[in-house]
Parts: C-alpha cells; sequence; structure tokens
C-alpha cells in the first residue's frame, strides 16, 4: 500500500495557548507509523485554517460527529445528518445546556443522558454531555468547520464524484479506547498540574512503549525519536499523548474496509472508528451514505 500523511487531533471547543488545540502528524508505511511532528493550534481559527492542509491525509478527530438518534428523536430535531448539523449549528452554549439538561432532568436518576450505540463499547461520554468533559460543545465547534473546509466525514456524507474532495478525511477517534487496552483502567493524564503525579507519568511511558512495539490490536508500530518519546511522557496534561493515539485510530482506518465502520452505521449517531460494535447495542439504522473509498484517496 502507498504511504500515508495520517494526523491525529486532540481537541478543545475553546482552545488557548495554554490548552491548544494539538495536531500530531505523521506518516504510515506498512505497519509503521512514524510520528513526524506536533503542532499547537492557540484558536478556532487556527485549527479552521488548518483544516485546509492539502491532501490526501485521513485524521483521527476527539470529537463527536453526531448526537444519540433517541434525543434527536425526542427533540424531533432533523433525522439527516447534514440538516442535523445544521440545526445544531444555530443554536447556543446556552441553548444547548438548556434543552439537554432539560431532556435529562425529564428522565430517571441512572437513565438521564441518551447514548449512542458506539458510546458503551467504545465507554466513551454520551455526545450530549456539556459538562466533564463538555463533548457537547467539541461537536457544536468542530463538526461546521468539518463541513466548511471541505473535509469528508465518511458515512456522514455522500462522497463527492469528483476526486478532489476525496484527499483529506477525518473520522471520530477516541484515545481513551486505545489507552484502555494498552494500560487498563490506570489514569495517564490531567489537567491539574497539582496531579501530574509519578504514577501517571510511569502509565504514559508504559503507553509510549507498547505503542512502540505494537503491542495493540491495531498491528502497528509507532516510531519515534528520543526526543519526541521524552517529550510525550513529559506531557502530564496527555494531549500530546491523546493525539498521538488518535492519528494511530485513524492509521488503522485507512487500511480497511469502509474505513473500518460497520454495516450498519448511523449518519445521525456516527462512529468512533477501531471500536468492535458490541451485538446488544446495534441498532437499525438507515442505509449508510456511500463513502469515498481508500483507492479514491489514494489516487486524488
Amino acid at each position: 500500500m502507498p504511504a500515508m500523511d495520517i494526523y491525529g487531533i486532540d481537541f478543545s471547543s475553546a482552545p488557548t495557548a495554554r490548552k491548544p488545540v494539538v495536531v500530531a502528524h505523521g506518516r504510515l508505511e506498512g505497519a509503521r507509523a512514524t510520528l513526524l511532528r506536533i503542532d499547537s493550534l492557540p484558536t478556532l481559527d487556527a485549527f479552521g485554517q488548518w483544516l485546509h492542509t492539502p491532501g490526501p491525509w485521513v485524521g483521527g478527530f476527539d470529537l463527536p460527529f453526531g448526537l444519540p438518534r433517541e434525543l434527536v428523536e425526542a427533540l424531533d430535531w432533523p433525522r439527516e445528518w447534514a440538516p442535523l448539523m445544521q440545526h445544531y449549528a444555530t443554536l447556543s452554549r446556552a441553548q444547548i445546556r438548556e434543552t439537554f439538561a432539560a431532556f435529562c432532568n425529564a428522565r430517571p436518576v441512572g437513565g438521564k443522558f441518551a447514548h449512542r450505540a458506539v458510546d458503551r463499547p467504545a465507554g466513551s461520554s454520551p455526545s450530549m454531555k456539556w459538562v466533564n468533559p463538555p463533548v457537547a460543545y467539541m461537536l457544536h465547534a468542530g463538526v461546521p468547520l468539518l463541513v466548511q473546509a471541505g473535509v469528508h466525514l465518511p458515512g456522514h456524507q455522500v462522497a463527492a464524484a469528483d476526486a478532489q474532495a476525496a484527499p483529506r478525511v477525518a473520522l471520530e477517534a477516541y484515545p481513551g479506547l486505545l489507552a484502555r487496552e494498552l494500560i487498563g483502567s490506570r489514569s495517564y493524564k490531567s489537567d491539574e498540574r497539582a496531579k501530574h503525579t509519578p504514577e501517571r507519568l510511569i502509565a504514559r511511558k508504559d503507553i509510549v512503549e507498547a505503542l512502540e512495539q505494537g503491542r495493540s490490536r491495531l498491528g502497528l508500530r509507532l516510531k519515534l525519536s528520543h526526543a519526541q518519546r521524552d517529550a510525550l511522557a513529559a506531557d502530564g496534561s496527555g494531549d500530546r499523548l491523546d493525539a498521538v493515539l488518535c492519528m494511530l485510530q485513524a492509521a488503522w482506518a485507512s487500511r480497511q474496509p469502509d474505513w473500518g465502520l460497520p454495516a450498519d452505521f448511523d449518519p445521525v449517531e456516527g462512529w468512533i472508528v477501531s471500536v468492535s460494535p458490541a451485538p446488544s447495542q446495534a441498532v437499525a439504522a438507515p442505509a449508510p451514505s456511500p463513502r469515498c473509498t481508500r483507492a479514491a484517496l489514494a489516487k486524488a
């Protein structure tokens, strides 16, 4: 297979110089993913500009691309992804918080949030959650920028016939999924400097070592320089390491038929790449939109 530029994006809905959007840029050749560099984007404008980086490339983005179908139907919002995202983008964060809080308040304890089919097998937060972490705001801030930049979101959008529209591909990623595979439930990061403990440092080193040795079901080996290895371990926030984990998920997806997305992909909800569907969580969904293929990407 031809070499491919791959990216991993640790996203923030309100980036700053202290807490930027972090982008890991790598190159996939066979089963080896080489980390080339890590960039920090301090504003959403900078992120929007970065999305125009010429392709072909495949990126894993740590933000949800869809909402729970149960929530969408309960609120009587558009049932198709593009109109749904257009409607969602018109809302303010206060309106999102108030709408979702009202939905949760009307539900019993233990079932406040609606979940996507992917949430439980991935162990991810529901995409309607507005605090700790505020993934609902991440969707609100990030997806419109992806759409405006003309980046292709497989399954959510009809693949353009024009090959020039296919080279930049965005997939939903979740670094916690891969991290848990490698170190179990051990904590490896915190945004609070006081919690940058030796135990978390050791956990980050263990993740990096496992990635370099290819000890994951992704079947990929991460290639790093000594300086990169030290930098990933030293970042107590885990943002740099999360970006690399997303990059590897994107690398895995770039080698899979239909980007590794399930056959019953629901465009309204989306899916996190490299998550295996749980049979009990499978849901019937509308026929997926046509997707751009790896062959089209390689030819672009």
